[in-house]
């Protein structure tokens, strides 16, 4: 899948265009959520997903990313999305995540994410709050998932 939005940005799902440094750049710098991890951990995360899909300027240097874990059929796990700040409020977080969870492949599963403060974006796609059956168990090293505290 590659797409193009109205203002030149490219989203694609090509994970040989996907720009490692770039990647770890932000979420092991800035995110919130995955500072703890290392390079090493993040590509073997994305070689794990179920589907990445990158962002790109017109001239093709990569400002975005997010990816999916799921079992294909009922379950996926929207995950590290994210946009550079200087090419936010365009619309484009919502690109990227709409492109994984609303693909004709995904559009029947059920979908978590966890986010400390993206509430109103997912909204316009449709999460809401989950059921307070949902639980969670925190790694082995205390971190909750999605907040990289302990």
């Amino acid at each position: 899948m590659r797409r193009t939005t109205p203002d030149g940005y490219e989203l694609d799902d090509d994970p040989a265009r996907l720009d490692l440094v770039a990647i770890c750049g932000y979420l092991l710098t800035e995110a919130y959520w995955h500072r703890w991890r290392s390079p090493d951990h993040v590509a073997e995360q994305i070689r794990n997903s179920w589907r990445c899909v990158g962002l790109y300027t017109p001239t093709g240097a990569q400002v975005g990313f997010a990816r999916a874990v799921s079992d294909g059929v009922a379950f996926g796990y929207l995950a590290d999305v994210y946009v550079l700040a200087d090419h936010r409020g365009r619309g484009l977080g919502i690109a990227l995540a709409s492109e994984l969870v609303d693909d004709p492949a995904a559009a029947q599963m059920r979908w978590l994410l966890h986010t400390r403060d993206m509430h109103g974006l997912y909204r316009k796609i449709g999460f809401g709050p989950a059921p307070e059956s949902l639980m969670e168990r925190p790694a082995h090293n205390g971190t909750r998932l999605g907040t990289g505290e302990g």
